[in-house]
């Protein structure tokens, strides 16, 4: 896996290590699902017929989700009603084991509530139920109280502003002055058209209609979204911009003049709701994991791209991130944009925690048998890597006739294959050579053997790794596919 990538699945494996302070406006995500079969004959509405709902944490609540989801600690900040949504909402907090909740509950304002009627898939209506003022004192300082408290154990704070009043300049100021005397990242995702009131963020994470408001252009074309970022950069104190664009992906610009654009995922839309909490609780994660913006965005694109993918307010797995990062490596060593050393391979592999697997054949005609022992070896490590015998190899081995496929045909297959990590072609009768070369921390085979008699088992005992005996399937086998052809049977 090239270093791109293995930055990528470092910060899947960081998060468990980390902290995310999520802070701002907390509030409910109702959904209630139904059928709509007929159109009311008092006025011209559909009739829902109402089924099951869902409700969960919404807001800041949902950064603190896909935080927890990604694999972090969460820790969310923010000011909820003195009511029963109120306690639903701290309720549904304490089920994830992941995400600590200081809600201060006021006597003066609601719980905010967005309840969104589904119907096959698309939303009907979305009804509101808020109330939008400003923290009084006592409020005001019970928050602040709590973040220089909370702020002292962090590693990064993440600021969603939907403009309900609990994103105040003092609660601005704490978390700029307390992160600034750590050395720890601020992250706002802005409402508004008034982004100076931020003040020096690490970066601010506006869409395209709010900045277009901030600097008064249109942002269409990649140029024009340059030219607006240069623009914004000039009059905000911010240190980097990050301007989500929807279908067109993310660009963003650095005080240094850097400016990149990233393409959105290619996926299916079903649904958009809370796209945004996600991409601000991966992209945080991945700066406090410590990789530069360029590589926070891309892990930020990869979970936004599975969120909107499901239905409802969604959030995004670790292992959903790990399997999507996969995908990415194995389509571009398909496309051959990958080129890499095998020893350089294994070491970046191993640098990053991950175990390195081995196994090996001809696999001439691919067939259930083959599947069978690769799921096998890739479940009992991190990265399989797969020997394949040569077409000379295989000759020797299998006599005239044989290979019934070419090799370059096999090492695309192969690479095909979920499971399989790397192909590694070896034109001698055993792999022995290349097992030394490899280290493998697990070995694995498949057929009528015991680990001893394994080509390569001492080489890998004796370096402390594993030698297993993959369980096969009868009667599948590439002499027996090829004989029952011949024979017509």
């Amino acid at each position: 896996m090239d270093s791109a990538f293995l930055e990528l699945e470092r910060v899947c494996h960081a998060a468990s290590n980390l902290t995310v302070l999520c802070v701002g406006d907390a509030m409910l995500d109702r959904f209630i699902y139904g059928k709509v079969s007929r159109i009311s004959p008092e006025a011209p509405i559909a009739v829902l017929s109402q089924g099951e709902s869902q409700t969960m944490l919404g807001a800041t609540g949902n950064v603190a989700r896909n935080a927890s989801s990604l694999g972090a600690q969460a820790v969310v900040a923010s000011v909820v009603g003195k009511d029963s949504e109120g306690d639903e909402l701290s309720e549904l907090a304490l089920k994830d084991s992941r995400i600590r909740a200081h809600l201060v509950r006021s006597c003066h304002r609601k719980t905010t509530v967005k309840t969104r009627y589904v119907s096959g898939g698309q939303q009907l209506l979305r009804v509101d139920r808020e109330e939008v003022s400003p923290l009084c004192h006592a409020e005001s300082s019970e928050l602040i109280s709590a973040l220089e408290k909370l702020l002292l154990e962090c590693d990064v704070v993440l600021i969603s502003d939907y403009a309900k009043g609990v994103v105040t300049a003092d609660v601005i100021d704490v978390c700029l002055q307390v992160s600034k005397a750590r050395d720890i990242p601020v992250i706002v995702d802005p409402k508004g058209s008034d982004f100076d009131r931020y003040g020096a963020v690490t970066l601010i994470k506006p869409n395209v209609s709010e900045l277009e408001k901030v600097i008064n252009q249109p942002l269409r074309t990649d140029e024009d979204v340059e030219a607006g970022l240069a623009a914004a950069l000039k009059i905000l104190p911010a240190k980097a911009i990050l301007l989500t664009r929807s279908e067109k992906g993310m660009s963003f610009l650095e005080r240094d003049g850097t400016v990149k654009h990233f393409p959105a995922e290619k996926r299916d839309v079903y649904d958009v709701s809370g796209a945004g909490d996600t991409s601000l609780a991966a992209i945080g994660i991945a700066l406090s994991a410590g990789v530069p913006l360029a590589r926070a965005t891309q892990f930020a694109l990869i979970a936004s791209g599975i969120a909107v993918g499901k239905s409802g307010t969604a959030t995004v797995t670790s292992s959903e991130m790990k399997r999507a990062i996969q995908a990415k490596q194995r389509e571009r060593v398909r496309s051959g944009d990958v080129e890499q050393s095998l020893e350089d391979l294994v070491r970046e592999w191993r640098e990053s925690g991950l175990s390195v697997g081995f196994t090996n054949g001809c696999f001439d005609i691919l067939h259930a048998g083959h599947l069978s022992v690769l799921e096998y070896a890739a479940a009992h490590c991190d990265r399989l890597i797969v020997g394949l015998n040569s077409d000379s190899s295989v000759k020797r081995l299998k006599g005239e006739g044989r290979p019934v496929n070419q090799e370059n045909d096999r090492v695309r297959l192969l690479k095909g294959l979920k499971p399989v990590d790397e192909v590694v072609l070896f034109s001698e009768d055993t792999p022995l050579e290349l097992i030394e070369r490899i280290q493998p921390d697990v070995l694995v085979k498949g057929g009528d053997y015991t680990p001893e008699t394994v080509v390569g088992a001492d080489v890998v005992e004796r370096a402390g790794g594993r030698v297993l005996i993959a369980p096969t399937l009868d009667g599948r086998s590439t002499t027996g596919i090829i004989e029952r052809s011949r024979s017509g049977s």
